[in-house]
């Protein structure tokens, strides 16, 4: 069929509507924003291709709607991983799936019947398309408005130094102005939080999140905590770029996230930690640990334990003492394109686990393995107490 750009825009439109339907009562039910966004992020890319398509496919036959389908389905998601949106795959790729089918059958079934003239239009729908438009126009422009009253407000923190502990007890964006300092820690006490671009110095935590919801913490440094420069629990967070030193605190940890298991799947991206007993550990939580950098740690460079799970992915260890990366108490980690170098054995009271190694397993603890490099150190692998590994190519 050879389609006008009119026609490309007004039957997408019209196929758009039933899935934007769907994402509505979604978002109602869910009180959660992310399956409007969803869509809103399938008209926006099919917008763009359509436009595109426009000048390379003056004729489209039927059959390229799959591989074009699929094509787009992916940069659906790519940019939704991008503008951070929330959405599962398992209801996102339905949703767009519901709207090719919906496009199928209106393309080739329905309007071809309802408006006999639709193929010679070029895919134009007359006065319909204009209310098509609008139909779809409308509710994504209301929920817009929406999202945007009630996003939290930003608090700008000052150059300079600020007393701590400060206490965070309401929705809010704080962002450090530059050289904006902290000291003695930061305290999340409510949901919907984010704290970007602070330096936090001191406290017995740098920062403490305990049981509150969708908590970001995005290009943070801490120095100086006495016990977690970071500090989760009972809750879920993602945290970006930071920057942790805990030279000096020979028992102190960078991150710890623990007890998170029903919160769901916390994130640690692009991170350095350097000191401390632990760089980024887990208990008893789901987690994502990627292309972060740990080093000089006196127990564990990076730990998953206590019935954790989750993914350790293009990481690097140095010079840790012990253990570089650590899977321990029927944890369950997929570990992946990680580089662990220059660990330093601890066993000279006699603990065989503190040898040196790249990668430890310990008490019937699980791991895939896939591209890593742990050869640079005095053990690459330790497997001890009914612990396996499985390497996959």
């Amino acid at each position: 069929m050879s389609y006008t750009l009119r026609g490309r825009l007004e039957s997408r439109f019209a196929a758009l509507l039933v899935p934007l339907a769907v994402a509505c009562v979604l978002a109602a039910a869910l009180q959660e924003w992310w399956p409007v966004a969803i869509v809103g992020a399938m008209i926006a890319v099919g917008l763009a291709f359509d436009v595109g398509y426009h000048p390379l496919l003056p004729y489209q036959p039927g059959w390229l709607a799959l591989p074009l389908g699929a094509l787009e389905l992916g940069v659906v998601i790519g940019v939704a991983y991008a503008l951070g949106i929330p959405a599962p795959l398992a209801v996102a790729v339905p949703l767009f799936a519901l709207g090719w089918v919906v496009a199928q059958m209106l393309g080739h079934a329905l309007f071809p019947l309802w408006r006999p003239s639709y193929a010679e239009d070029g895919g134009e729908l007359g006065r319909a398309g204009v209310l098509f438009v609008a139909a779809v126009a409308a509710p994504l422009a209301a929920a817009g408005g929406l999202w945007y009253a009630n996003l939290p407000p930003t608090v700008h923190l000052t150059a300079g130094v600020h007393q701590g502990p400060l206490v965070i007890d309401r929705r809010e964006n704080l962002v450090g102005d530059p050289g904006a300092i902290v000291l003695g820690g930061i305290v999340v006490r409510h949901d919907d939080v984010k704290i970007s671009h602070v330096r936090i110095v001191g406290g017995v935590n740098g920062i403490t999140v305990a049981g509150y919801d969708n908590v970001v913490l995005d290009h943070v440094t801490v120095s100086g905590a006495a016990e977690d420069a970071i500090h989760v629990r009972g809750a879920a967070v993602m945290i970006s770029h930071c920057s942790i030193d805990m030279l000096g605190k020979p028992f102190g940890q960078g991150i710890d996230i623990s007890y998170g298991m029903e919160q769901g799947t916390s994130m640690v991206d692009r991170c350095t930690v350097v000191g401390g007993q632990d760089g980024i550990v887990t208990h008893g939580s789901m987690a994502m640990f990627m292309h972060n950098h740990v080093a000089r740690t006196t127990q564990y460079g990076i730990a998953m334990t206590e019935m954790s799970m989750g993914s350790l992915e293009h990481n690097t260890v140095t010079d840790a003492q012990g253990v570089g990366m650590y899977c321990g108490d029927r944890s369950v980690c997929e570990i992946e394109r990680n580089v662990v170098t220059g660990t330093r054995s601890d066993s000279a009271g006699g603990d065989k686990t503190r040898a040196g190694f790249g990668l430890e397993l310990l008490y019937g603890a699980e791991a895939e393995l896939t591209g890593n490099d742990f050869a640079r150190n005095p053990l690459s692998l330790g497997l001890f107490l009914n612990s396996h590994v499985t390497w996959v190519r």
